[in-house]
């Protein structure tokens, strides 16, 4: 069934173009029989006051207009097209209305005859309108308002790649990552002597009879993990730093896909000027669900520590920021501490400078951003650098070495 919204719109009544060059043309007229005493002009000028004093005693009786929508929300992602169908009222009275989509440069609409198709350019979240005009008197008064009809969120498109997660221990639960464990899993893993408990549907009957006793077969278990992805959207320096967003919402939607792919719960957290978070799930839900957290991050108020309850007990935090708040470098130790496996990948491409720095302040940015990555990995999260699109499963595969034990296979 499909769900219709009518809204209502007040117009303002305004004298339109050809309303003042009447008027214009009128005044000059009188003004020149009266100085020239060219008396001859008031009846050329006769026509244009009684069309003028007409909307004074006339006003049209159109007081607003009503607008009819079918799709009160669309959702698409980038580079997709959407359809809508709105359709316009007066209100009171009979007006003249052309109407005209609203433009914008995060997509673009096009008149399909039977509605509009918007086909969408860049993430975000939009509110299609219509540009109305409309006339009355003759063309002699006019009002434009414009007017919402819709809204649309585009999601970010993530490329198909699989995204390795940290090393650590795992929860007690089935999923699709291999430990060192033998139990309940899928792939061979060894064979030893039946021991009293093993079920019988483990024992290998063509071992056993070349044996001449009962051996069972133990398979590697297979195990789940929490992911949950942490977005720096704190407002950052014009230059690089305002471009840090589109590779932050990009890269966390490709961990969170990939978590869901691989059947982990996967959950957000958007910290910046407001923290908002949805906690970890499985499914194809959750992720249109995250990506809706994303979209309507915003606001004025919040902190940049995350709560306890925004993460499971053993989640796995893959943070994205570009490393230039404090306050979000301390909510990354504070979830290490709290016995989170954190790694925080640098959107950040060169310095956030607008103007570009000499040889030697580069150098020294270098130098300061280095000393960060160490300090921060000392105290228990590697910082890695993000310095390809297409390259964060490599840049995540370097954090899981680097915090890999010696002599620990994966």
């Amino acid at each position: 069934m499909t769900e219709h919204v009518l809204t209502r719109h007040d117009l303002t009544w305004r004298a339109s173009p050809a309303a003042r060059i009447l008027a214009t043309c009128a005044a000059v007229a009188l003004t020149v029989a009266v100085v020239g005493r060219w008396w001859e002009l008031i009846a050329f000028a006769a026509p244009m006051l009684g069309a003028l004093g007409a909307v004074v005693w006339l006003p049209p009786r159109a007081t607003g207009i009503r607008v009819r929508s079918n799709t009160p929300a669309l959702r698409c992602f980038e580079s997709e097209s959407v359809q809508c169908a709105a359709e316009v009222t007066t209100v009171g009275g009979g007006a003249r209305l052309d109407v005209s989509p609203a433009r914008s440069d995060g997509y673009t609409v096009d008149d399909v005859g039977d509605g509009y198709r918007i086909t969408a350019h860049r993430w975000g979240r939009y509110e299609p309108a219509l540009h109305i005009t409309a006339q009355a008197c003759g063309g002699l008064l006019s009002a434009a308002v414009e007017v919402p009809v819709t809204e649309l969120r585009v999601f970010p498109l993530a490329p198909p790649l699989p995204t390795p997660l940290p090393h650590r221990a795992l929860p007690d639960r089935i999923g699709a990552h291999r430990t060192r464990r033998y139990g309940s899993g899928v792939e061979f893993g060894d064979i030893r002597p039946h021991a009293p408990g093993d079920p019988l549907r483990s024992i290998n009957w063509r071992v056993s009879a070349r044996r001449g006793r009962l051996h069972v077969t133990e398979r590697i278990m297979d195990r789940a993990a929490d992911v949950v992805a942490v977005l720096d959207t704190t407002p950052q320096a014009p230059g690089p730093a305002a471009d840090s967003l589109q590779r932050t919402v990009r890269g966390a939607t490709q961990v969170v896909q990939s978590a869901l792919q691989r059947g982990d719960r996967a959950g957000v957290v958007v910290s910046g000027s407001r923290l908002r978070w949805l906690g970890a799930d499985i499914g194809r839900r959750q992720f249109y669900r995250i990506l809706d957290t994303v979209l309507d991050a915003g606001g004025t108020s919040g902190g940049t520590l995350v709560p306890r309850a925004a993460l499971p007990p053993t989640a796995v935090v893959i943070a994205f920021s570009t490393m230039l708040d404090t306050n979000f470098a301390l909510s990354l130790l504070e979830l290490r501490r709290r016995g989170h496996v954190v790694v925080a990948v640098d959107v950040l491409r060169g310095p956030p400078f607008e103007v570009e720095l000499d040889q030697m302040s580069a150098r020294m940015w270098k130098l300061e951003r280095r000393n960060m990555y160490r300090n921060m990995s000392v105290l228990g999260v590697p910082v890695v650098a993000w310095e390809d699109d297409s390259a964060l499963d490599l840049a995540l595969t370097l954090a899981d070495r680097a915090q890999r034990p010696q002599g620990v296979a994966r």
